[in-house]
Protein backbone atom coordinates (compact mmCIF):
# COMPACT_ATOMS: atom_id res chain seq x y z
CA UNK A 1 0.00 0.00 0.00
CA UNK A 2 0.86 3.47 -1.45
CA UNK A 3 0.54 6.92 0.52
CA UNK A 4 1.44 9.70 -1.83
CA UNK A 5 4.49 7.98 -3.48
CA UNK A 6 5.68 6.16 0.11
CA UNK A 7 5.12 2.82 1.15
CA UNK A 8 3.91 2.66 4.59
CA UNK A 9 6.98 0.09 5.74
CA UNK A 10 9.57 3.35 4.46
CA UNK A 11 7.86 5.93 7.19
CA UNK A 12 7.52 3.61 9.62
CA UNK A 13 11.31 3.17 9.13
CA UNK A 14 12.08 7.09 8.57
CA UNK A 15 10.51 7.16 12.44
CA UNK A 16 12.34 4.61 14.36
CA UNK A 17 15.46 6.70 12.87
CA UNK A 18 13.83 9.78 13.85
CA UNK A 19 13.15 8.72 17.48
CA UNK A 20 16.89 7.44 17.62
CA UNK A 21 18.23 10.59 16.97
CA UNK A 22 15.66 12.58 18.74
CA UNK A 23 17.08 9.80 21.51
CA UNK A 24 20.15 8.03 21.19
CA UNK A 25 20.68 6.48 24.37
CA UNK A 26 17.58 4.33 23.74
CA UNK A 27 19.47 2.96 20.78
CA UNK A 28 23.00 2.63 22.78
CA UNK A 29 23.66 -0.99 23.57
CA UNK A 30 23.25 -0.72 27.79
CA UNK A 31 25.71 -2.35 30.05
CA UNK A 32 24.22 -4.10 33.53
CA UNK A 33 26.80 -4.16 35.73
CA UNK A 34 25.56 -6.79 38.59
CA UNK A 35 28.13 -5.77 41.88
CA UNK A 36 28.47 -8.31 44.80
CA UNK A 37 29.60 -7.29 48.55
CA UNK A 38 28.71 -8.26 52.42
CA UNK A 39 28.01 -4.79 52.96
CA UNK A 40 24.78 -4.57 54.41
CA UNK A 41 22.02 -2.39 52.55
CA UNK A 42 21.31 0.79 54.18
CA UNK A 43 24.51 1.47 55.56
CA UNK A 44 26.34 4.68 54.26
CA UNK A 45 28.67 2.36 52.78
CA UNK A 46 26.33 0.89 50.76
CA UNK A 47 24.83 4.32 49.98
CA UNK A 48 27.94 5.58 48.33
CA UNK A 49 27.50 2.51 45.97
CA UNK A 50 24.42 2.72 45.09
CA UNK A 51 25.65 7.22 44.35
CA UNK A 52 28.41 5.88 42.25
CA UNK A 53 25.86 3.67 40.15
CA UNK A 54 23.54 6.66 40.09
CA UNK A 55 26.46 8.93 38.29
CA UNK A 56 27.52 6.19 36.21
CA UNK A 57 24.08 5.91 34.62
CA UNK A 58 24.00 9.76 34.31
CA UNK A 59 27.62 10.34 33.07
CA UNK A 60 26.63 7.63 30.44
CA UNK A 61 23.47 8.46 29.28
CA UNK A 62 21.90 5.59 31.19
CA UNK A 63 23.98 3.34 28.76
CA UNK A 64 25.79 1.90 32.19
CA UNK A 65 23.18 0.58 35.29
CA UNK A 66 24.37 -0.93 38.36
CA UNK A 67 22.52 -3.35 40.34
CA UNK A 68 23.75 -4.00 43.95
CA UNK A 69 23.81 -7.43 45.87
CA UNK A 70 24.84 -6.36 49.11
CA UNK A 71 24.91 -8.12 52.97
CA UNK A 72 26.18 -11.31 51.44
CA UNK A 73 23.30 -12.02 49.10
CA UNK A 74 25.52 -13.54 46.54
CA UNK A 75 27.56 -15.80 49.05
CA UNK A 76 30.99 -15.12 50.92
CA UNK A 77 33.54 -12.68 49.48
CA UNK A 78 35.40 -16.14 47.61
CA UNK A 79 31.68 -16.53 46.22
CA UNK A 80 31.76 -13.35 44.46
CA UNK A 81 34.98 -13.82 43.22
CA UNK A 82 34.22 -17.18 41.79
CA UNK A 83 30.92 -15.13 40.41
CA UNK A 84 32.79 -12.83 38.77
CA UNK A 85 35.07 -15.09 36.94
CA UNK A 86 32.02 -17.37 35.58
CA UNK A 87 29.91 -14.01 34.64
CA UNK A 88 27.51 -14.09 36.98
CA UNK A 89 28.41 -10.67 39.00
CA UNK A 90 30.94 -7.98 36.89
CA UNK A 91 31.85 -6.18 39.89
CA UNK A 92 32.37 -6.66 43.64
CA UNK A 93 33.27 -4.49 46.56
CA UNK A 94 35.81 -6.76 48.76
CA UNK A 95 38.40 -6.84 51.85
CA UNK A 96 41.54 -8.12 51.77
CA UNK A 97 40.27 -11.14 52.22
CA UNK A 98 38.43 -11.57 49.24
CA UNK A 99 40.85 -10.09 46.85
CA UNK A 100 43.27 -12.69 47.93
CA UNK A 101 41.51 -14.88 45.83
CA UNK A 102 42.26 -13.21 43.06
CA UNK A 103 46.10 -12.64 43.51
CA UNK A 104 47.29 -13.18 47.66
CA UNK A 105 49.85 -9.97 47.07
CA UNK A 106 47.05 -8.07 48.27
CA UNK A 107 47.75 -9.24 51.79
CA UNK A 108 50.47 -7.75 52.55
CA UNK A 109 48.02 -4.06 53.15
CA UNK A 110 45.78 -6.26 55.74
CA UNK A 111 47.09 -9.63 56.69
CA UNK A 112 50.54 -8.75 58.81
CA UNK A 113 49.09 -7.91 62.57
CA UNK A 114 50.15 -4.89 63.99
CA UNK A 115 52.57 -4.27 60.78
CA UNK A 116 51.22 -0.16 61.01
CA UNK A 117 51.79 2.67 63.62
CA UNK A 118 48.80 4.43 62.26
CA UNK A 119 46.61 5.02 59.13
CA UNK A 120 48.97 6.96 57.97
CA UNK A 121 51.48 4.43 57.29
CA UNK A 122 48.87 1.82 55.70
CA UNK A 123 47.77 4.27 53.35
CA UNK A 124 51.41 5.53 52.62
CA UNK A 125 52.00 2.13 51.61
CA UNK A 126 49.33 1.04 49.78
CA UNK A 127 49.41 4.25 47.36
CA UNK A 128 53.06 3.00 47.05
CA UNK A 129 52.07 -0.54 45.80
CA UNK A 130 49.05 0.34 43.94
CA UNK A 131 50.57 0.51 40.38
CA UNK A 132 51.63 -2.80 40.89
CA UNK A 133 49.14 -4.20 42.48
CA UNK A 134 46.95 -3.45 39.72
CA UNK A 135 48.58 -4.43 36.84
CA UNK A 136 48.72 -7.71 38.89
CA UNK A 137 45.15 -7.46 38.91
CA UNK A 138 44.90 -7.17 35.33
CA UNK A 139 47.03 -10.04 34.64
CA UNK A 140 44.31 -11.88 36.75
CA UNK A 141 41.36 -10.48 34.41
CA UNK A 142 40.49 -7.90 37.05
CA UNK A 143 39.89 -4.07 37.20
CA UNK A 144 40.78 -2.10 40.14
CA UNK A 145 38.11 0.97 40.38
CA UNK A 146 39.13 2.30 43.71
CA UNK A 147 41.08 1.22 46.96
CA UNK A 148 40.67 2.28 50.78
CA UNK A 149 40.18 1.37 54.44
CA UNK A 150 38.15 1.01 57.03
CA UNK A 151 39.94 1.87 60.18
CA UNK A 152 41.25 0.08 62.74
CA UNK A 153 40.42 -3.88 63.38
CA UNK A 154 39.84 -4.46 67.21
CA UNK A 155 39.00 -7.39 69.50
CA UNK A 156 35.66 -8.17 70.45
CA UNK A 157 35.04 -10.47 73.14
CA UNK A 158 32.85 -12.21 75.79
CA UNK A 159 35.31 -11.75 78.35
CA UNK A 160 38.26 -9.24 79.01
CA UNK A 161 41.55 -10.16 77.22
CA UNK A 162 44.27 -7.47 78.26
CA UNK A 163 47.20 -9.93 77.28
CA UNK A 164 47.90 -12.60 74.84
CA UNK A 165 47.84 -15.41 77.35
CA UNK A 166 44.27 -14.08 77.46
CA UNK A 167 43.48 -14.72 73.95
CA UNK A 168 45.37 -18.06 73.90
CA UNK A 169 42.28 -19.32 76.07
CA UNK A 170 39.97 -18.03 73.26
CA UNK A 171 37.45 -19.57 70.40
CA UNK A 172 38.45 -17.62 67.52
CA UNK A 173 36.33 -16.42 64.57
CA UNK A 174 38.47 -17.00 61.35
CA UNK A 175 36.94 -16.36 58.24
CA UNK A 176 35.85 -19.82 56.29
CA UNK A 177 37.32 -19.30 53.12
CA UNK A 178 41.11 -18.30 54.38
CA UNK A 179 42.85 -21.20 55.67
CA UNK A 180 46.36 -19.45 55.59
CA UNK A 181 44.62 -17.86 58.58
CA UNK A 182 43.32 -20.79 60.44
CA UNK A 183 46.98 -22.53 60.19
CA UNK A 184 48.47 -18.84 61.50
CA UNK A 185 46.01 -18.78 64.51
CA UNK A 186 46.79 -22.40 65.36
CA UNK A 187 50.50 -21.27 65.24
CA UNK A 188 49.30 -18.98 67.89
CA UNK A 189 48.20 -21.46 69.92
CA UNK A 190 44.66 -20.15 69.59
CA UNK A 191 41.65 -22.28 68.86
CA UNK A 192 40.42 -21.32 65.16
CA UNK A 193 36.60 -21.61 64.48
CA UNK A 194 36.05 -21.20 60.98
CA UNK A 195 32.63 -19.34 59.92
CA UNK A 196 30.77 -17.51 57.45
CA UNK A 197 30.34 -13.77 58.84
CA UNK A 198 26.27 -14.30 58.29
CA UNK A 199 26.95 -16.79 61.53
CA UNK A 200 28.79 -14.88 63.62
CA UNK A 201 26.26 -13.19 65.76
CA UNK A 202 24.43 -16.54 66.40
CA UNK A 203 27.80 -18.19 67.30
CA UNK A 204 28.87 -15.60 69.73
CA UNK A 205 25.44 -16.00 71.42
CA UNK A 206 25.55 -20.27 71.84
CA UNK A 207 28.86 -19.96 72.80
CA UNK A 208 30.48 -21.70 69.78
CA UNK A 209 33.10 -18.31 68.64
CA UNK A 210 33.79 -15.45 71.84
CA UNK A 211 36.65 -13.67 69.99
CA UNK A 212 35.77 -11.71 67.09
CA UNK A 213 38.33 -9.48 65.56
CA UNK A 214 36.38 -6.30 63.56
CA UNK A 215 35.87 -3.01 62.95
CA UNK A 216 33.52 -1.36 65.56
CA UNK A 217 31.28 -0.46 62.81
CA UNK A 218 30.79 -3.68 61.91
CA UNK A 219 30.25 -5.03 65.07
CA UNK A 220 27.74 -2.75 65.68
CA UNK A 221 26.04 -3.84 62.06
CA UNK A 222 26.40 -7.50 63.62
CA UNK A 223 25.23 -6.39 66.96
CA UNK A 224 28.16 -8.55 67.94
CA UNK A 225 28.71 -6.67 70.97
CA UNK A 226 25.48 -7.67 72.44
CA UNK A 227 27.40 -11.33 72.87
CA UNK A 228 30.46 -10.12 73.12
CA UNK A 229 30.53 -7.05 75.71
CA UNK A 230 34.54 -6.50 75.89
CA UNK A 231 36.60 -4.53 73.17
CA UNK A 232 40.05 -4.21 73.30
CA UNK A 233 41.10 -1.20 71.27
CA UNK A 234 44.56 -3.04 70.00
CA UNK A 235 45.04 -2.28 66.23
CA UNK A 236 45.11 -5.46 65.55
CA UNK A 237 45.00 -4.80 61.41
CA UNK A 238 43.59 -2.23 59.34
CA UNK A 239 40.43 -3.38 57.13
CA UNK A 240 41.48 -2.67 53.35
CA UNK A 241 39.66 -3.23 50.41
CA UNK A 242 38.54 -2.46 47.40
CA UNK A 243 35.88 -2.88 44.17
CA UNK A 244 36.83 -4.43 41.24
CA UNK A 245 35.54 -5.37 38.16
CA UNK A 246 36.29 -7.88 35.08
CA UNK A 247 38.65 -7.06 32.73
CA UNK A 248 35.89 -8.62 30.42
CA UNK A 249 32.97 -6.17 31.08
CA UNK A 250 35.74 -2.86 31.48
CA UNK A 251 37.16 -3.42 28.16
CA UNK A 252 34.04 -3.82 26.85
CA UNK A 253 32.84 -0.07 27.61
CA UNK A 254 33.49 2.99 25.43
CA UNK A 255 36.57 5.02 26.77
CA UNK A 256 34.70 7.98 27.62
CA UNK A 257 32.63 5.49 29.65
CA UNK A 258 35.70 4.03 31.40
CA UNK A 259 37.05 7.71 32.41
CA UNK A 260 33.71 8.80 33.74
CA UNK A 261 32.64 5.57 35.66
CA UNK A 262 36.68 5.36 37.21
CA UNK A 263 36.48 9.35 38.12
CA UNK A 264 32.64 8.52 39.97
CA UNK A 265 34.58 5.06 41.38
CA UNK A 266 37.77 7.20 42.95
CA UNK A 267 35.28 9.72 45.05
CA UNK A 268 33.58 7.11 45.99
CA UNK A 269 36.58 5.46 47.53
CA UNK A 270 37.37 8.78 49.22
CA UNK A 271 33.87 9.22 50.77
CA UNK A 272 33.63 5.37 52.17
CA UNK A 273 37.23 5.71 53.34
CA UNK A 274 36.39 9.07 55.52
CA UNK A 275 32.80 7.76 56.76
CA UNK A 276 33.77 4.61 57.51
CA UNK A 277 37.07 5.96 59.69
CA UNK A 278 33.77 8.62 61.62
CA UNK A 279 31.66 5.68 62.00
CA UNK A 280 34.21 3.65 63.83
CA UNK A 281 34.21 6.22 66.40
CA UNK A 282 30.49 6.77 66.60
CA UNK A 283 29.81 2.89 66.15
CA UNK A 284 32.52 2.78 69.85
CA UNK A 285 30.43 5.62 71.13
CA UNK A 286 27.23 4.07 70.66
CA UNK A 287 27.74 0.85 71.62
CA UNK A 288 29.36 2.20 75.35
CA UNK A 289 26.01 3.43 75.72
CA UNK A 290 24.26 -0.73 75.89
CA UNK A 291 26.95 -1.70 77.33
CA UNK A 292 30.12 -2.13 75.58
CA UNK A 293 33.18 -1.70 77.72
CA UNK A 294 36.14 -0.98 75.68
CA UNK A 295 39.42 -1.63 77.46
CA UNK A 296 42.71 0.28 76.16
CA UNK A 297 45.59 -2.27 75.67
CA UNK A 298 47.83 -1.93 79.31
CA UNK A 299 50.69 0.10 79.16
CA UNK A 300 52.89 -2.40 80.35
CA UNK A 301 51.53 -5.16 77.97
CA UNK A 302 52.40 -3.23 74.85
CA UNK A 303 55.36 -4.95 73.95
CA UNK A 304 54.10 -8.38 74.90
CA UNK A 305 51.47 -7.79 72.39
CA UNK A 306 54.09 -6.84 69.69
CA UNK A 307 56.49 -10.00 70.20
CA UNK A 308 53.08 -12.25 70.37
CA UNK A 309 51.89 -10.90 66.73
CA UNK A 310 55.64 -10.11 65.18
CA UNK A 311 56.37 -14.10 66.07
CA UNK A 312 54.11 -15.68 63.00
CA UNK A 313 55.63 -13.14 60.34
CA UNK A 314 58.03 -16.12 59.17
CA UNK A 315 55.49 -17.99 58.80
CA UNK A 316 53.66 -15.44 57.31
CA UNK A 317 56.45 -14.80 54.81
CA UNK A 318 56.15 -16.65 51.62
CA UNK A 319 52.80 -18.36 52.27
CA UNK A 320 50.08 -15.31 53.04
CA UNK A 321 52.26 -12.75 51.64
CA UNK A 322 54.69 -13.27 48.67
CA UNK A 323 58.42 -12.79 50.23
CA UNK A 324 58.95 -10.46 47.58
CA UNK A 325 56.21 -8.35 48.77
CA UNK A 326 56.35 -8.92 52.60
CA UNK A 327 59.90 -7.23 52.46
CA UNK A 328 59.20 -4.50 49.95
CA UNK A 329 56.07 -3.47 52.94
CA UNK A 330 59.11 -3.37 55.59
CA UNK A 331 61.52 -1.21 53.26
CA UNK A 332 58.51 0.88 52.16
CA UNK A 333 57.39 1.64 56.36
CA UNK A 334 61.21 2.17 56.66
CA UNK A 335 61.37 4.64 54.04
CA UNK A 336 58.31 6.53 55.54
CA UNK A 337 59.11 5.88 59.08
CA UNK A 338 62.45 8.15 58.42
CA UNK A 339 60.96 10.88 56.59
CA UNK A 340 59.16 14.01 57.62
CA UNK A 341 55.36 12.29 57.50
CA UNK A 342 56.57 10.01 60.32
CA UNK A 343 56.73 13.55 62.93
CA UNK A 344 53.26 13.99 62.53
Amino acid sequence: MKYRGLHLSSIAFAAVISLRLLNPCQSAAQTRIRLGTLLPQGTSQYHILEKMGQDWRNTTSGGVTLTIYGGGAMGSELDCVRRMRIGQLQAATLSVGGLSAIDPVVGALQKIPMLYRSLDEEEYVRTKMAAELERRFEQKGFVVLFWGDAGWVHIFSREVIARPDDLKKTKLFVTADDKDEVEIVKSLRIQAVPLEWTDVLISLQTGLVDTVPTTPFLGMAGQFDLAAKHLLQLNYVPLVGATVMTKKTWDALAPSQQEAMRKSAIEAGKQMQITSRAENLAAMEAMKKRGLQVHAVPPEAAAEWHQFLEAVYPKMRGTMVPADVFDEVQQILKEYRAGPRASR
